[in-house]
């Protein structure tokens, strides 16, 4: 489809952090070493669980996907980001505007059906360990895994055919450091009902409601039956395998229903733009951290991983 074509204007504005025209550099500076940091430490991730045999479980499986969803989630973002703090240049076409809210969208949808998955994942391994393992065999892994992503380009997808409909007839400038669809919306000419409403069901009812529903529900099952541990220190192992992934999900729904639930206020333009920030940016960098120094199982495999090239150099080293 041309999008281009049915516009009547061929670019926006990304005004993005221009009210801090003094720390473009610095800024610069801050989101790469972001931007790398968050795709060296999911691809570590990704490489320890498809290396180790002891990571092969549903839970790492799980995680491996989650880190290669973060690596391509803040891809849609920051290069972008970073040619505009570096070159000063914040303009993008409509279609490539469009093009980036449709994968960003799609792996933040993708995100949430992704986090319910490894909710019901823990579901099955505390409530019902006996039966975990054929329950959770590979195929089924494999058939949630597509799942998760699937239903979000289905529900995304839907919705960017229609915004594709739309024409902008300016103003062009968009008070955002990416095309987020609130502020897409707001800078078309024509009736904009349906596809408010289309947003509000697709990202509150579809996506959140739906994946947060599956959580709680997952959450509730949990803590009922960790609470009926008799041994203290069994309780604190069985919540211990959860607490990496509380922690994500309370970033990553409390994020979200700030931004796509919540009444919107016109002042709070600069509050939102933070969250989408501690969301879009801050959280993909912060997961490997959270499941990794919280999982002793992870950091002994990282450690053995590092041992044992270490000793692959010191061999090549002393054939020579």
């Amino acid at each position: 489809m041309d999008w281009g074509n049915q516009t009547a204007i061929k670019e926006f504005i990304l005004l993005g952090f221009g009210d801090l025209p003094d720390m473009q550099i610095l800024l610069f500076l801050l989101f790469l070493v972001i931007y790398i940091t968050t795709v060296v430490g999911n691809s570590l991730i990704i490489v320890l669980v498809v290396v180790d045999q002891h990571l092969h479980t549903p839970m790492y499986f799980f995680l491996g996907n989650l880190s290669c969803l973060e690596i391509c989630y803040t891809s849609t973002i920051l290069p972008r980001i970073l040619v505009s703090l570096l070159t000063g240049d914040k303009s993008i076409s409509v279609n490539g505007c469009i093009t980036q809210l449709y994968f960003f969208a799609v792996l933040a949808a993708t995100e949430c059906y992704l986090l319910a998955v490894m909710s019901y994942d823990r579901y099955l391994a505390i409530c019902k360990p006996l039966h975990y393992s054929t329950l959770m065999n590979t195929r089924f892994c494999l058939q949630l895994a597509a799942g998760t992503w699937l239903n979000g380009f289905l529900a995304i997808t839907i919705f960017i055919l229609f915004m594709s409909q739309f024409i902008f007839c300016g103003p062009n400038e968009i008070d955002h450091f990416f095309c987020d669809p609130i502020s897409l919306i707001k800078l078309s000419c024509g009736d904009t009902g349906l596809i408010i409403l289309l947003d509000f069901i697709l990202a509150s009812a579809v996506v959140l409601l739906g994946s947060w529903a599956i959580t709680a529900v997952s959450y509730f099952y949990i803590v009922a039956t960790i609470i009926r541990i008799l041994s203290a220190k069994e309780r604190s192992k069985a919540f211990s395998t959860c607490s990496s992934h509380i922690t994500v999900l309370s970033i990553v729904f409390g994020s979200c229903i700030f931004m796509y639930v919540r009444p919107k206020q016109r002042d709070g333009l600069d509050i939102t733009k933070g969250v989408a920030n501690l969301n879009t940016v801050i959280t993909p960098m912060l997961n490997p951290f959270i499941y990794s120094l919280r999982n002793k199982q992870v950091i002994q495999v990282f450690k053995d991983t590092l041992f044992l090239l270490l000793l692959r150099v010191l061999s090549t080293q002393s054939s020579w």
